[in-house]
């Protein structure tokens, strides 16, 4: 069976395990216009209209602090509410009154360093939660490093409430074996140099952390060129192309080195919303995206679904309105008093014509940031696994897999009882996120393979993870089906494409990110590449832009309602003051006073 996943977050687990780290009122939108439909109509005439190009988690967030603050709102979504978010259905895999086996863009990741997405996860309503769908997210109590070869690194995440891992005697000693071989296979030499560089990413101002970080590659800050494979793998590559999707030799430092400082003080309780590691407990769409639809249109959202945005229109100053086709490929004129972009870059641009990026060169500063692969397949299992609960890093698979069993994480499912045939009863969830280094089985990327060698070559780098230190973990006999993202198309041609790609962090990004705020006085900004605190492609960044885009909204219009609360990352204050005399030395040309070169 051909299918869909993907996204990339297990960078909780892997950052804590190396350094040890508003008045609600409903409403309708603009009317789509056609031949003979009133430019703008709305109902009531009263409060003013958005509308808000795209229904991902920054399009259903803008949407969700508007419709409380009274606005008539309408959603234009081009396939699907909750975008590279949501979960969606395997076709055709449901019988006997079972539902569809569930399938993803990629395994959902909620750490506790996020703030602003939980806060709009708590306003959600689900039947039953006093917390609304926050009370969904569930905290998988370890993490591994899977490795070719060798014991895998099992490593527990401790929170209150966590119960350690009952282990078998053989388990115990895979773990001390684990344990012993990475000790000795990182010198002792290597480590301290490590925690030196992690000590001085701590104590830098932000101006070195924003210049002189940002344009250092995290290959060449920790100097990755001259460690062991260990370091490598673990530190640099580890941390990067398993995780973020870039390559440890072009990622920003200063990107990298900020989600890791953030784990540190999640593992130490420091400013934290919860957990290290946290996912939801039921299949995306029916823990979260579902009910917030829902919970939308019952403030009176339209949603238009199927719509696809052409082209942002621009004159006098102001977007005049916006060129949709309809499910049905019809053309037509949409108009409202504001409008937010909530699209992907590599999408939103392709809207914004001459004249909109003149009026505010920001957008098409837009044109420098950069896209790369990261697509997750999900295989369905007839026999559960022994593998861990919680996400495994395939640190030495050539496409850097990661990966997650879900069934174990959803208690209020009967995985057979309630998805697909009956039979199948784990859904083995995988990211990959490499797709242009040679696999194992055809010496083929990912892009030249076909889709059903996509899924071959993927299971037989998960095997040669899990299965090479005597034990049989995944068999080939307990495959029954797989499941690869639509998105992903032409694989095994010249020219394959990918409609959900993800953004990724070269040096120099920062500087090329926008404001939520335009210099077109009802436009605005909303996605993951939006200057935001948080300097990665998140979910918790999309919410956040989502408010920052809000807020320039009521700035603008001088509305008297509440703005949005945007919630930093949590900074030590005791580091302040290292941070202020850093700040000195960097102004007079000075390095860090702890930095050892």
């Amino acid at each position: 069976m051909d299918g869909t996943s993907s996204t990339r977050r297990t960078f909780v687990a892997g950052a804590a395990a190396v350094t040890g780290a508003l008045a609600v009122s409903g409403a309708r939108a603009v009317a789509a216009e056609r031949p003979g439909t009133p430019s703008g109509a709305r109902s009531g005439g009263s409060a003013p209209s958005v509308a808000v190009l795209g229904g991902g988690v920054a399009g259903l967030t803008a949407t969700q602090e508007l419709a409380e603050r009274g606005y008539h709102v309408t959603v234009y979504e081009r396939r699907a509410l909750g975008g590279k978010a949501r979960s969606m259905d395997v076709p055709g895999s449901a019988r006997g009154g079972r539902r569809a086996l569930p399938a993803e863009h990629g395994f959902r990741f909620i750490p506790g360093i996020y703030h602003n997405l939980p806060d709009t996860m708590r306003r959600i309503p689900f039947p039953g939660n006093a917390n609304g769908v926050w009370d969904n997210l569930v905290a998988p109590p370890e993490m591994s490093f899977a490795r070719t070869g060798r014991e895998d690194l099992r490593i527990p995440l401790p929170w209150p409430g966590h119960k350690p891992a009952e282990l078998t005697l053989d388990e115990i000693r895979r773990a001390l074996t684990a344990f012993l071989d990475t000790a000795l296979g990182i010198p002792f030499h290597e480590t301290a140099y490590f925690v030196n560089r992690g000590l001085v990413f701590l104590t830098s101002c932000d101006e070195r952390r924003d210049e002189t970080w940002e344009r250092t590659p995290w290959w060449d800050f920790i100097r990755a060129q001259r460690m062991s494979y260990d370091y490598q793998r673990i530190l640099a590559v580890g941390l990067t192309r398993n995780i973020v999707a870039t390559k440890a030799e072009e990622a920003s430092t200063r990107t990298v080195a900020t989600l890791l400082e953030a784990f540190i003080f999640n593992a130490l309780g420091r400013g934290a919303d919860g957990p290290l590691d946290r996912i939801l407990d039921l299949p995306t769409n029916e823990a979260w995206i579902d009910p917030w639809v829902a919970h939308l249109e019952g403030m009176g959202v339209d949603f238009r679904v199927g719509w696809t945005v052409r082209e942002v229109e621009y004159g006098s100053g102001l977007v005049s309105g916006v060129v949709v086709t309809d499910p049905s490929g019809a053309r037509s004129h949409v108009t409202a008093d504001h409008y937010i972009s909530a699209m992907p870059v590599e999408h939103a641009r392709r809207t914004w014509g001459a004249g909109l990026r003149a009026a505010d060169p920001q957008l098409a500063r837009c044109d420098k940031l950069e896209t790369d692969w990261m697509t997750g397949i999900q295989f369905y299992l007839t026999e559960r696994a022994p593998l861990l609960n919680g996400h495994a890093n395939c640190i030495d698979s050539p496409w850097s897999l990661t990966a997650i069993q879900q069934a174990r994480h959803w208690p209020e499912r009967d995985f057979p009882a309630d998805y697909g045939d009956g039979v199948a009863v784990d859904c083995l969830s995988v990211d990959i996120s490499e797709w242009d280094r040679p696999g194992i089985l055809y010496g083929k990327t990912a892009k030249q393979c076909t889709r059903p060698e996509v899924a071959r070559e993927v299971w037989a780098q998960l095997k040669a993870a899990f299965n090479d230190t005597g034990r049989a973990v995944l068999k080939d006999s307990a495959l029954h089906s797989w499941f690869l993202d639509p998105g992903v198309d032409g694989l095994g041609t010249p020219n394959p494409t990918n409609d959900d790609q993800l953004l990724i962090h070269p040096v120099g990004t920062f500087h090329n990110r926008p404001q939520a705020e335009t210099k077109i006085p009802n436009f605005y900004l909303a996605g993951d590449y939006v200057a935001v605190d948080i300097d990665l492609a998140t979910m918790e960044g999309a919410n956040a832009s989502a408010r920052q885009a809000v807020n320039a909204l009521l700035d603008r219009t001088g509305s008297t309602a509440p703005r949005c609360t945007v919630t930093p990352l949590f900074r030590a204050p005791e580091l302040e003051i290292l941070k202020r005399h850093d700040r000195t030395r960097y102004r007079l040309g000075l390095r860090n006073a702890l930095d050892l070169g």
